[in-house]
């Protein structure tokens, strides 16, 4: 049994064209033919695959068979692939990246990172995007290296990110917190100091820019995490108080699941956070544009952090 011959992008199209048609006049007269040469196009590639995809003999009007019913599927998902590629070129023609990465803080609050990426989806629907997710000075780590073109980082260390350009992008108010059976959330008002007798969850950095520093870290017994989500579901165990995103924990103080502690010597505060990327690699179209959208979130962002 001889295998199936290659059809040419034009043959597929006649025959996406009389299936969805319902004729081979009505083709010929959206594709602009005579309806010989549509008839021609289709014998030919009934030919070249060896397989009837019509039925042409029972009907007035042209039906697909069983195996025309499976082509046409391939051949649309050809055609739409094509389509992919020739708008994908297009961009690349008129200087748009070929992937942007971006690496953001774990304390960027879930619903900016969303609206910038649907948005981005939409107005760069052809740039593949690639995201990491990082605590601390590893943003800006991936960001040096390369591995990221943009980042949303926290605290800048301008000692540290020599070659870097930052702009400020509004911020995120952190807040400290345990559930409601642990001994600081059940005092109405602690006395100063009491944090530091209470296991404090730590989200720990992973890069040697910050390593060995700690922030807003109050207790001599600390535990560390490198996962956000780790620590949440830890201070609804009860297991520790700490430090987390109003955002991340509004519904669950709404809620009775956790309880913002009364802490004279840290009643909360903002945590800044920055676009960032090196100077020698300014972002391309895309990317600047993702830049702007977070910087255009900023007003929303502030009054959150203040």
């Amino acid at each position: 049994m001889r295998k199936p011959g290659a059809p040419t992008l034009d043959q597929l199209q006649v025959f996406v064209t009389v299936a969805e048609s319902g004729s081979l006049a009505a083709a010929g007269r959206r594709l602009g033919r005579a309806t010989s040469a549509v008839s021609y196009a289709i014998d030919n590639l009934e030919s070249q695959l060896g397989v009837a995809l019509f039925d042409r003999m029972t009907t007035r009007k042209p039906q697909l068979t069983q195996a025309g019913q499976v082509v046409l599927a391939e051949a649309r998902a050809i055609g739409h692939g094509v389509d992919a590629l020739r708008s994908r070129v297009h961009g690349l023609m008129q200087g748009l990246e070929a992937e942007v990465s971006i690496v953001v803080d774990i304390m960027l609050p879930t619903a900016r990172l969303v609206d910038a990426l649907q948005a981005f989806q939409l107005a760069f629907p052809t740039v593949p995007l690639r995201l990491h997710v990082e605590a601390l000075g590893a943003v800006t780590q991936l960001v040096l290296d390369g591995t990221a073109v943009i980042g949303v980082s926290g605290p800048i260390f301008e000692e540290k990110t020599s070659g870097l350009e930052s702009i400020r992008i509004g911020g995120v108010e952190m807040i400290p917190v345990a559930a409601p059976s642990h001994p600081l959330a059940r005092a109405p008002i602690n006395a100063p100091g009491a944090a530091r007798d209470h296991v404090q969850l730590v989200v720990t950095d992973r890069s040697p820019l910050t390593q060995g520093r700690d922030f807003a870290v109050f207790s001599l017994k600390t535990w560390r995490l490198s996962d956000l989500g780790a620590k949440h579901a830890l201070l609804l165990a009860g297991l520790g108080w700490g430090n987390m995103p109003a955002p991340m924990v509004c519904d669950d103080v709404a809620a009775g699941r956790l309880v913002r502690l009364a802490l004279p010597d840290w009643p909360g505060g903002a945590y800044p956070l920055h676009a960032m990327y090196r100077v020698s690699a300014a972002p391309g179209p895309a990317a600047r544009w993702l830049i702007n959208r977070f910087a255009s979130q900023n007003v929303d962002s502030e009054d959150a952090a203040n």
